[in-house]
């Protein structure tokens, strides 16, 4: 099936949301992308997924077609956007699947609402966030995070090379960007590959995503950057945690992190998969999804 172009929908704190829908489904299920992408990253899913779901992709706040009128200094301020959404497209409550920094996302909007039924964190970063670090002169982290937004403009590993390409609206140099660290175990095919960059090169929120992941922190504890904020605690869905085990962004420990401090939650590791199982195992990933979600 082809995927559904983006529509909109207005908020009431003045952002235009740009999503996808497919409709058809009784079970709703909204769907949260990453840094660096959008909603048409969730291609795979739209086509291969159980047609009993009802989906929504959202493009969130800076990403994609979507606005982004108001510049974003937390994970809560994109988070805030959701339930609003589901408002303005009528979803009362609610199955949430989020990816990478929308994993992050996911979890606040958990914390903050109970109207999600389930929660799908693939790829997540931790309760306690996702550091940058400083590196050396031989572009080897240190102990150092980077905490402020200029700081992290300079880093030459992880954020500057992005957002050069970024801003020069350079394709090929983000293709490589994402052979390297997210498509570790082959790319998606030509037209789908291009189609993911397209996407890409629309974000203009890069350093306030990445600041926002470095503060994230709904631990109980103080991780050395900001004191914990306790809400993982507020989580009641039943959460299914997902990682590669080839991810190069995510480690073990931070999604084994979530596991524990998430009352209701279960860890599995996808073999053969990256940061993108949807692209590395689709059917694997659908079938551990589908069959948490209908439990």
């Amino acid at each position: 099936m082809s995927v559904p172009d983006t529509t909109t929908v207005d908020l009431p704190n003045g952002e235009r949301i740009a999503y996808r829908e497919r409709d058809g489904g009784e079970v709703p299920l909204v769907l949260l992308h990453g840094n660096m992408s959008s909603s048409i990253h969730w291609d795979i899913v739209f086509e291969r997924m159980d047609d009993r779901f009802a989906l929504y992709a959202m493009d969130i706040r800076g990403f994609g077609d979507s606005s982004y009128e108001n510049s974003a200094n937390s994970i809560a301020d994109f988070a805030a956007d959701v339930p609003m959404f589901a408002d303005a497209v009528g979803l009362d409550d609610f199955h949430l699947w989020g990816w990478s920094a929308g994993s992050a996302i996911a979890m606040q909007v958990a914390a903050d609402t109970e109207r999600v039924r389930r929660l799908v964190l693939m790829a997540p970063p931790s309760t306690q966030g996702l550091p940058v670090f400083e590196k050396d002169e031989n572009l080897q982290p240190t102990e150092t995070v980077l905490t402020t937004r200029e700081e992290l403009a300079e880093d030459p590993v992880s954020v500057a090379p992005v957002l050069a390409a970024l801003e020069a609206g350079d394709a090929e140099t983000m293709k490589e960007i994402w052979s390297q660290a997210i498509f570790v175990h082959g790319t998606p095919d030509e037209e789908r590959f291009d189609r993911y960059i397209e996407e890409t090169l629309k974000q203009r929120c890069l350093l306030d995503m990445d600041y926002a992941l470095v503060h994230f922190n709904i631990s109980a504890e103080d991780n050395g950057i900001e004191p914990g904020t306790g809400e993982v605690t507020d989580i009641d869905a039943p959460t299914l945690v997902l990682r590669g085990e080839d991810d190069l962004i995510v480690s073990r420990e931070m999604s084994e992190r979530v596991t524990r401090e998430i009352d209701d939650a279960r860890y599995v590791e996808l073999e053969g998969c990256g940061h993108a199982p949807a692209v590395d195992d689709p059917e694997r990933l659908l079938s551990d999804v589908e069959a948490f979600l209908t439990a």
